[in-house]
């Protein structure tokens, strides 16, 4: 590769001096459906490089009939309906630690971290330039990439890995310049190398992120106002390390999270919808001890409130800042450190009969933090260390975590062991502190068209990690085998199928008793019409033993259950295109009759390449089963119910052009809960009896659930300069829970909207600046005076 002393223009046509002697790299392979072929020379993708100090140059010609180019306009990093050409850089040359930059034939962009513990993150966004040009026999690209969107070493003559990968949607083909054997090892060890750039310089990595948010909100008629500022950091402390750091964050327009009703005796959670916990986390999620949300989430702390008293507890937590240091040497050894600060909450405490007030802290000030230290070897293998540590002000409980973590496969990559060792403690300050222990060990053939895997999982019961971590339960002693067959390339009218198998059984860590066993299959398959199907059984055959539904620790008994469903997914290609998902269950135990199914449709319509519509309908219907449904003179009450819930939702995005994008999203969420009359007491062998006589009238308050939730978000966001957006958005929220489960669909409906609603009015602008080119700017100026 050649360096450049003049930058091309980036406009997708290639008619820039850099291009007309630059070598060309071509040949590309099918990956799949099929593997080894080569594209006929009317469909063939020419690639050139260039560099110079500031930046990689990319120019690739795609060769196609133009008429057949599938081109959608999506928001970015979503694939959508479009052919996509994709550079794959490891400065480190290590075979693991990819970035990834996809430009699709609609302009759109799309980028990626992307390594063997965490697969594709595309949650992790740099700030780059491509332009595409459709022409007569195809269409072109071109591609900036600057030095400060990746990491590397200073060398003199480095030799970096490089791939590229070109998607056909039409048939979802995808070919590689170097040539990639699906069939066994990650597909870094496959990576062609760069060699060329001599004497380039890893620059001041310094990106600011200046951000300010309007928001107006409104709820039962008052209404208030609230205008922020804050910014979002990216340095490079070293070549390959990187500071990321979020002062005064806002989260008003991380998306609503899609509440259900929660029968369960665990706690509910949601997925991360903030940027700065979604992206460059890969390091931090080893070992599974981080969970995001915790950060932030509701307040910890407990209040006892006094008969006459009522209490109002904010939500959430302010989290004041968050900073990330995170990167990876060039010998493997990876380094992270995570820091977030929250503010102290009060809930407001109001005494009914007087209406004094008073507020009370139900989380104090708190600070997380996150180490970690991993070591990549052999191209394909790692083991590391991370600890966890939440320390919260006053006498609120603080928490700890560590666990050591293995990734480690053969050098011919057809087997894999993953090791871990994991140690919590909670200090409970003024009563006691708790060491817990989990361990989990997984064995498997990783290579072939048949497989199979070995795990255990163990946890004692005062493992705890739930300060930043994500454990619903511990207190177990699990086992678990899988064996499975799948193609590689096409066979008879299938593009790819697989055939899964597997078994477990399942125990108490303590006491070491049993608590259940099941096993099943399933098949999945996509046809040479790019339609996806598939089905699956699951069977927990005899007793099985739940010592959580109880609430108490006691075991609750319930017998041989059934379940079995299916899918199918329509090529997405065509216009017009429907999921549908279905299953059903059943137990078979003497005096039950628990029965129920779950059907998912879900209809999508593609008007042109600007506009996609998606509809969503969910029934979910169970009845008979049995469950854990208040408490009476500190006795579970269980009681038998049918529970039917539906959701409705609607996606829908506008994209006028790759920087503008309008984007709807709505959901109504109905789930009602209604109990038969007699109720059970559960007895110490683990049955259930109505010989206490409990029913409606002697349980207290009805347990009956009519529960339902509407969420509106309407935003518009545009990209008005590189890295900078205006985001507008409108949302709308309704909520309300009663004990009307025999209401109809409309009723329910209507005494939703007789509940206040709120209107919240978002007006977010994030502006990019590039320590690197105000350097130039002052120099120019400089130059010019």
């Amino acid at each position: 590769m050649e360096r450049t002393q003049n930058a091309p223009k980036i406009d997708g046509i290639l008619d820039d001096n850099v291009w007309k002697n630059a070598e060309i790299a071509t040949n590309f392979t099918q990956i799949r459906p099929e593997i080894g072929n080569k594209l006929p020379n009317e469909e063939r993708t020419e690639v050139k490089l260039s560099y110079d100090d500031n930046a990689i140059y990319i120019a690739a010609y795609l060769y196609d009939d133009p008429s057949k180019i599938m081109k959608q306009l999506t928001a970015r990093d979503n694939f959508g309906q479009s052919d996509f050409f994709l550079v794959a850089l490891n400065p480190n040359n290590d075979s693991q630690n990819d970035t990834y930059f996809v430009v699709f034939s609609s302009g759109q962009q799309a980028d990626a971290i992307a390594n063997p513990t965490i697969g594709e993150d595309y949650g992790w966004n740099a700030v780059w330039e491509s332009a595409v040009k459709i022409n007569d026999d195809g269409w072109a690209l071109e591609m900036k990439i600057p030095y400060r969107a990746l990491r590397f070493a200073d060398q003199k003559e480095p030799t970096w890995g490089i791939q590229f990968h070109r998607h056909f949607r039409r048939l979802r083909s995808q070919y590689t310049w170097n040539p990639l054997d699906p069939t066994q090892g990650y597909v870094g060890l496959y990576h062609g190398e760069l060699k060329g750039l001599d004497n380039i310089k890893p620059p001041v990595r310094l990106n600011l992120y200046p951000f300010s948010t309007g928001l107006i909100n409104n709820y039962d008629g008052d209404t208030d106002t609230d205008l922020t500022f804050g910014m979002d950091v990216k340095y490079g402390i070293t070549d390959n390390f990187t500071l990321d750091a979020t002062l005064v964050p806002d989260f008003s327009q991380a998306g609503f999270d899609n509440i259900t009703l929660n029968l369960g005796p665990f706690e509910q959670t949601f997925s991360e919808q903030r940027q700065f916990f979604t992206e460059g986390v890969d390091l931090f999620s080893k070992g599974d001890l981080f969970f995001s949300r915790r950060i932030g989430n509701s307040p910890s702390g407990q209040l006892n409130l006094a008969d006459n008293e009522e209490a109002s507890i904010p939500n959430e937590v302010k989290v004041l800042n968050a900073i990330k240091v995170s990167g990876r040497t060039k010998d493997g050894l990876g380094i992270g450190l995570f820091n977030a600060i929250t503010e102290k909450t009060y809930a407001t405490i109001t005494n009914t009969d007087t209406q004094e007030s008073r507020k009370e802290v139900v989380e104090p000030f708190a600070n997380y933090n996150i180490l970690v230290v991993d070591k990549q070897f052999n191209g394909n293998s790692s083991i590391g260390l991370i600890n966890t540590n939440v320390l919260r002000e006053g006498n609120f409980r603080d928490g700890n975590a560590t666990a050591l973590v293995g990734d480690i496969k053969n050098k011919r990559n057809t087997y894999r062991i993953v090791p871990q060792l994991k140690m919590s403690n909670v200090n409970y300050q003024n009563s006691e502190l708790e060491t817990g222990y989990s361990t989990f060990i997984y064995v498997g053939k990783t290579h072939g068209n048949l497989r199979y895997s070995f795990d255990h999982s163990f946890a004692d019961t005062k493992y705890n990690i739930n300060d930043l971590g994500l454990i619903y339960r511990n207190n177990y002693n699990n086992f678990g085998a899988d064996i499975s067959y799948q193609i590689f390339e096409p066979k008879g009218n299938l593009n790819s199928y697989s055939v899964n198998a597997y078994v477990n059984y399942e125990n108490l860590a303590n006491p070491g008793t049993f608590t259940g066993t099941n096993f099943g299959a399933e098949f999945n398959a996509q046809n040479k019409g790019l339609n996806n199907y598939g089905f699956w059984a699951d069977f927990e055959p005899g007793k099985q033993y739940d010592y959580f539904e109880s609430r108490d620790g006691r075991a609750f008994i319930y017998e041989n259950l059934a379940s079995a469903g299916g899918y199918y997914s329509s090529n997405y290609n065509k216009k017009f295109a429907f999921d549908i998902n279905a299953n059903s269950f059943k137990i078979f135990e003497d005096g039950r009759d628990l029965f129920g199914y779950n059907l998912t449709l879900s209809p999508r319509f593609r008007f042109n390449d600007k506009f996609l519509l998606i509809y969503s309908a969910a029934l979910n219907v169970s009845n008979g089963s049995r469950g854990y449904a208040t408490f009476v003179d500190d006795q579970p009450i269980f009681g038998e119910r049918n529970r039917h819930s539906l959701t409705n939702s609607v996606s829908a995005n506008y994209t006028f052009n790759p920087l503008n994008t309008l984007a709807l999203t709505f959901r109504h969420y109905w789930d009602t809960v209604k109990y038969d009359n007699d109720f059970f007491t559960l007895l110490d062998n683990g049955l259930l009896t109505t010989a206490s006589g409990y029913s409606f009238d002697n349980i207290g308050d009805s347990p009956n659930i009519n529960f339902s939730t509407w969420n509106i978000d309407f935003s518009y966001s545009w990209q008005f300069a590189p890295g900078s957006f205006l985001t507008a958005l409108y949302r709308n929220q309704l909520f309300n829970r009663d004990t009307l489960a025999e209401e109809s669909y409309t009723d329910t409906l209507n005494n939703l909207f007789d509940q206040p609603i709120q209107h919240t009015l978002s007006l977010r602008v994030q502006y990019f600046i590039d320590f690197n080119g105000l350097k130039s700017v002052f120099k120019n100026n400089k130059s010019a005076s």
